[in-house]
């Protein structure tokens, strides 16, 4: 009887339709609906539920990138170069083969101490400083000490340098990584420093022949 009654009244039997929509609404937030209306509800509903969802989709991807960038450049401090632009700018071994500077080249013998030369004009204390300064680890006190740059510039050793390093583990690293490295347009050579008092060694030798 109640149905029969509503069908000669239009606006009533509108809502009524609505009405059956109502439960599955009410059941996620009854006070939003009786506020702002029940279709326009209907739609803010599902728009909440999706904004949810592409939320959790998109930032966790972004996040483990920047884990990956901090891990590839070994937490090294940003005043010294990156592993990046240390190979960018190193010379293949083929490449290094056409330079004459490269030939009969061998590293020598392991120890804490660098010889490099092949040095352009340009170069600086801090050019190395920014260099080799990757292989230390400036908050021990210890290495800190030890780390050492002595570039020459005058005389027959100019254009050559001599770097300390805190042990032969960061000292053959830094050969590996740096050997053939372009600097201010020249490839710098790379060795194991030879070990103290050379000249004299040479000199033995010249008297015993």
């Amino acid at each position: 009887d109640v149905f029969e009654q509503l069908q000669h009244v239009g606006h009533k039997k509108i809502e009524f339709h609505i009405s059956t929509e109502i439960p599955a609404v009410l059941q996620i937030n009854p006070e939003k609906e009786e506020k702002n209306g029940k279709r326009v509800y209907l739609y803010a509903a599902t728009e909440e539920i999706n904004n949810t969802g592409f939320g959790r989709i998109f930032p966790a991807p972004s996040s483990n990138d920047k884990m990956e960038t901090e891990e590839e450049d070994d937490e090294i401090p940003s005043e010294f170069i990156s592993r990046k632009d240390l190979e960018k700018n190193r010379l293949s071994r083929e490449e290094m083969e056409k330079y004459s500077v490269f030939k009969n080249y061998e590293p020598g013998d392991p120890n804490c101490r660098i010889y490099v030369k092949n040095l352009a004009k340009q170069v600086q204390e801090k050019d190395l400083k920014f260099i080799f300064g990757r292989y230390v680890d400036f908050q021990s006190e210890v290495e800190r000490n030890m780390f050492d740059i002595r570039l020459m510039k005058e005389g027959r050793m100019k254009g050559q340098a001599f770097i300390g390093l805190p042990n032969e583990k960061a000292a053959a690293k830094a050969l590996k990584e740096v050997n053939g490295y372009v600097l201010f347009e020249k490839p710098m050579v790379v060795q194991f420093a030879r070990s103290a008092r050379p000249k004299q060694d040479a000199n033995e030798g010249k008297r015993k022949k």
